[in-house]
C-alpha cells in the first residue's frame, strides 16, 4: 500500500512538472511571437506597400521621411526647400491623375504604355513627386528618379505624434499619443482610486464592526468580478452625460470619464490588498501604541499604516496595472481619438483600446498589423515592470517603514 502511494505521488509530481514546463514554454513562445511580429514593423517600407515615389532626375532630393511625405500630400509642405531641395514649389501627383492627361488609346491596350506615359509626365515636370504602383513604375527611363526606399524607424514610431495607419501615401505610426493617453488616463484613475480605496481599507480594517465587515468585504470583492464591458455601459450611460453636463463640454467621452471608470474598477484591488495588509499588523503593536497613550487615530496613521506600507504600495501598483491593461471600458468612454492629450476634458485613445479597435481590420502581415503587435510589446513591457515593482514592494520587510 505504501509503495502504491509513492508511485501515485511520483506520477502526480511528474504531471505537475510537465504541466509547469509546458506552460512556461507556451508563455515564452507567445512572448517571442509577439516581439517577432512587432519588430517586423521596422523592416516595413515607409510608403504604402506596393507603391513607390518618383521625382524628376534633376531633383536633388533622394529621401523623404514618412512624416514629410504625408505633409507634402496634405499640402502642409509646399516647397522643395523645406525637405532639402531647391527653392521651388512641390507638385504632388497621384497615380489616378494620369488618366486626366492621356486618353485610353494613348495608354494602349491593358495600359501597356502607361509606365512610358508616367515617365514622360515626370520627366517634363521638374517639381513633381509622383505616387505610383510598382507594376507601372517607369524606373530606368530618362528624366525619372525613384526615391530611395525608406523604412519605418524607431524614431518614426516612438517619436511620432500622429497615429494614422490608413493614411496614403505614407501611413503614420506615431505611438506617442497612445502612450501618453494610456498614462494620462491611468495616472488620474489612481489619483481618484487611491484616497477612496485607502479610506475604505482603513474603515474595514480598523473601524467597521465584524458584522459590517462581513457584509462589505464580499460585496467589494464581488465588484472585481464584474465584466469590464458592464463598467463601460455604466460609464457611457451615467458618467459621460454627467461630465458633459457639469463641465459644459461638447462631448462627454473624455479622458476624465475614462479615469473615473478606471478608478472605480481599480477600487476592489486596492481595497482588498491594502485592507489585508493592515489587518496583518501584529496585535501587540496596536496594544503597545494604545498603552503609551496614543489615540485610535494616532495608532492608525503612526503605527498601522507605516507597518503596512509595503502592502499598500503593492495595492497601488496592482491598481495601476489593472488600469493600464483595461480595454473595453476605456474604449467606450474616452472618445477613442488618437491625438496628443492636452487636457482631461478631451477625447483620448489608449494602447489596449487601439489594439482592440483595429486588429480585426489590419491586413495580416502588413505594417499596420505589425504596428499593433508592437503596441502589444509596449503594453507587455509596461505591465511587466508594474508586476515586478509590485513583487519587489510586497517582499520588503514591513518593519522598515517604522
Amino acid at each position: 500500500m505504501k509503495q502504491l502511494r509513492k508511485i501515485v505521488e511520483r506520477i502526480i509530481e511528474s504531471i505537475l512538472t510537465v504541466s509547469g514546463a509546458v506552460t512556461s514554454i507556451v508563455i515564452l513562445l507567445i512572448i517571442i511571437f509577439l516581439f517577432k511580429e512587432g519588430f517586423g514593423l521596422f523592416n516595413s517600407p515607409a510608403v504604402e506597400s506596393g507603391y513607390s515615389l518618383c521625382v524628376n532626375e534633376s531633383n536633388p532630393v533622394n529621401y523623404l521621411s514618412p512624416y514629410q511625405i504625408k505633409e507634402i500630400y496634405d499640402w502642409e509642405i509646399e516647397n522643395w526647400k523645406e525637405v532639402g531641395g531647391k527653392d521651388e514649389e512641390i507638385e504632388p501627383f497621384r497615380f489616378e491623375e494620369i488618366f486626366g492627361h492621356y486618353s485610353e488609346e494613348e495608354m494602349g491596350e491593358n495600359y501597356e504604355y502607361l509606365p512610358e506615359k508616367l515617365g514622360e509626365y515626370i520627366a517634363a515636370n521638374p517639381n513633381v513627386v509622383a505616387f505610383i504602383p510598382n507594376q507601372f513604375l517607369p524606373s530606368g527611363m530618362p528624366g525619372v528618379k525613384v526615391l530611395r526606399d525608406s523604412k519605418i524607424t524607431f524614431f518614426d514610431f516612438f517619436g511620432g505624434k500622429e497615429w494614422m495607419p490608413t493614411a496614403t501615401p505614407a501611413p503614420q505610426f506615431g505611438v506617442l499619443p497612445l502612450i501618453l493617453g494610456t498614462l494620462w488616463v491611468s495616472i488620474f484613475a489612481i489619483l481618484i482610486a487611491l484616497p477612496l480605496g485607502l479610506g475604505v481599507a482603513i474603515y474595514l480594517s480598523e473601524l467597521a464592526s465584524e458584522k459590517m465587515r462581513k457584509i462589505l468585504k464580499p460585496t467589494i470583492e464581488l465588484l472585481a468580478g464584474i465584466p469590464s464591458v458592464v463598467y463601460g455601459f455604466f460609464g457611457l450611460v451615467v458618467i459621460v452625460p454627467l461630465i458633459q453636463k457639469v463641465f459644459n463640454l461638447p462631448v462627454g467621452e473624455t479622458a476624465i470619464a475614462g479615469s473615473v471608470v478606471l478608478g472605480i474598477m481599480a477600487l476592489p484591488t486596492i481595497i482588498t490588498v491594502a485592507e489585508d495588509s493592515m489587518r496583518n499588523t501584529p496585535r501587540a503593536m496596536r496594544e503597545a501604541s494604545l498603552a503609551l497613550g496614543a489615540t485610535h487615530w494616532q495608532t492608525i496613521y503612526r503605527v498601522i499604516i507605516p507597518y503596512a506600507i509595503s502592502g499598500i504600495s503593492a495595492a497601488v501598483v496592482l491598481g495601476i496595472g489593472r488600469a493600464i491593461g483595461e480595454t473595453m471600458a476605456v474604449l467606450m468612454v474616452t472618445g477613442n481619438a488618437a491625438v496628443m492629450p492636452t487636457s482631461l476634458f478631451e477625447p483620448v485613445r489608449t494602447i489596449p483600446a487601439t489594439i482592440a479597435a483595429e486588429l480585426g481590420e489590419a491586413p495580416n502581415g502588413g505594417a499596420h498589423y505589425q504596428a499593433l503587435f508592437m503596441l502589444g510589446c509596449i503594453l507587455f513591457l509596461i505591465t511587466m515592470i508594474i508586476s515586478i515593482s509590485a513583487e519587489v514592494i510586497s517582499k520588503r520587510q514591513p518593519n522598515k517603514g517604522l
